[in-house]
């Protein structure tokens, strides 16, 4: 049954609101707290990459040459410059990171290009953007619920919400892509509601912003289309036309990039691969299990058996929400959280791969589970029965601390576990080896990008020398100390069998080896 209590009326702020206006101002505290703490990690220095302008194959063959170069010159392919434009920025997407639409990279280039390229500049304009998810989850469940306690309730989830702090600080899109979801989907309700020409306009225009976010954005959109199908029940009607000429619409708007995807179509393919690697299915569950218990409570690693609880608490809060809601709601939040999650999930399961493992392909089934357990709690809390209101208010403070615990927790790391940590955690010790050297030399074979993540904790004047091959390399100066930084394994035994150098292990690090001149 719909609770007309729960719908917005002329009582003032209560505890819940009072609560959640709270969480809020933390959720924008740690949004900004400590932006440049964490590592600069791989995907964020290919964000730097693609805001130059340059290709990595034009790093590769400007920079991996042999000689020897400065930490600080590296900059030049990490921030606008005068050689490459705008243009620029989206030619190097199209041609080999088609996969990531050009709206935030754009975006990014003009913040940079404003208010500099230090890495918490970078950040922010995550940070900023975030914000914007919080007046477009209480329209969407004005909309969706008209229950503006539910708003404040969903707003105070997503404030503190570990997942959305954690993307919200990092310098790629998915905080971008959240607002964009959650705007789309107001815009489609209201279009429904009001079925007027501009309102259509609206969402056709939201829905191309999602999809300029986002290549996933199309599952989102597929998502719509279903709960308009329902909702319509499965008839034509002037509301079914109006949302497949506004998808329409918003679909040949993103035309020149599907162009860009089918044209470097190798090239997209390749640098997807990854997704498609075998996952063993109890590990694939455990990290479901993860994701889930990483909406509310992440403490850079996964219990299983805590994630289950959260993913009872899921499943709950969404059966509740279809049996005690107008089935609107339910059918809205199945299709907004069940045509991504089937669509990454059956082809792991049947194909194999881990699509369905990597949270930030899943923000939008995180937003639909919040905004299920936000109208549970809204129903709940204000339950006739004094034990069942009390227990849930319980259970608002307890989601409220584990969110607001583990932001805490997350703020004061330096690697988290979205920085992909085996790849990443030795970067904060390396840098500080190398910077307190006297006169350092970096040799170094490895990926490119490794190397540029690397020279963010690197002091300006710090020498490397990167080549793009395993021979031995040249070393024409006198240094205080030379190390080798994630070399290749022929490149170490190259080192190593020569009469000159000598390669020693540096303990407990596996990306860093000091060489030895014995001449």
């Amino acid at each position: 049954m719909h609770n007309p209590s729960l719908k917005k009326s002329g009582r003032p702020l209560n505890w819940p609101k009072l609560l959640f206006l709270a969480l809020l101002g933390l959720g924008i505290f740690f949004r900004f707290f400590n932006l440049d703490r964490k590592v600069y990690w791989l995907d964020e220095a290919y964000t730097s990459l693609r805001v130059s302008g340059y290709t990595k194959t034009e790093l590769v063959q400007q920079i991996f040459d042999g000689d020897e170069t400065r930490a600080a010159d590296l900059r030049k392919y990490q921030e606008p410059n005068p050689e490459k434009g705008l243009v620029d920025t989206i030619k190097s997407l199209a041609v080999e990171d088609s996969q990531h639409p050009p709206l935030y990279y754009v975006l990014a280039r003009f913040w940079m290009q404003w208010f500099g390229d230090s890495v918490a500049v970078i950040r922010s304009l995550s940070a900023w953007i975030s914000l914007l998810a919080f007046p477009c989850a209480y329209w969407l469940c004005q909309e969706l619920f008209e229950s503006s306690l539910t708003g404040w309730l969903a707003i105070g989830l997503i404030a503190v919400s570990p997942v959305h702090v954690i993307y919200a600080q990092e310098a790629r899109e998915y905080s971008l892509w959240t607002v964009t979801v959650l705007l789309a989907s107001a815009a489609l309700l209201r279009a429904m509601r009001l079925n007027t020409l501009f309102s259509w306009a609206v969402y056709a225009l939201t829905l191309t912003l999602s999809l300029y976010s986002f290549l996933f954005s199309g599952l989102v959109a597929l998502g719509h289309g279903i709960y308009v199908a329902v909702s319509e029940r499965w008839r034509w009607s002037q509301v079914t036309l109006a949302y497949l000429l506004a998808s329409l619409a918003g679909l040949l708007a993103f035309a020149p990039w599907l162009v860009a995807i089918v044209t470097h179509w190798s090239q997209f393919n390749s640098t997807t691969s990854g997704t498609r690697n075998d996952q063993p299915l109890l590990s694939l569950i455990n990290d479901w299990l993860g994701n889930c218990q990483r909406i509310f409570l992440d403490f850079d690693s996964d219990i299983a058996p805590v994630g289950l609880v959260f993913a009872i608490l899921a499943g709950y809060a969404i059966d509740r929400l279809r049996r005690e809601t107008p089935k609107r709601a339910g059918w809205f939040i199945l299709s907004l959280t069940g045509s991504l999650a089937l669509a990454l999930v059956l082809p792991d399961v049947i194909l194999g791969g881990q699509r369905s493992g990597r949270l930030r392909y899943l923000l939008p089934c995180c937003l639909g589970i919040q905004l299920a357990v936000a109208r549970l709690l809204a129903m709940r809390i204000h339950s006739p029965q004094i034990q069942q209101r009390q227990r849930w208010r319980r259970i608002a403070v307890l989601l409220a601390l584990s969110g607001t615990v583990s932001c805490a927790v997350s703020s004061q790391a330096e690697v988290w576990w979205n920085k992909s940590r085996t790849r990443s955690q030795e970067y904060p010790q390396i840098a500080r080896i190398v910077n307190q050297a006297t006169y350092p030399l970096v040799v170094s074979d490895s990926s490119s990008m490794s190397v540029m993540s690397l020279s963010h904790l690197l002091e300006p004047d710090v020498l490397l020398q990167l080549m793009d091959d395993s021979e031995i390399p040249k070393i024409e100066h006198s240094f205080g100390e030379i190390f080798l930084f994630n070399a290749s394994e022929s490149l170490q035994q190259n080192l190593d069998q020569t009469p000159t150098y000598e390669v020693e292990p540096i303990r407990k690090l596996k990306r860093l080896w000091r060489v030895e001149d014995v001449d």
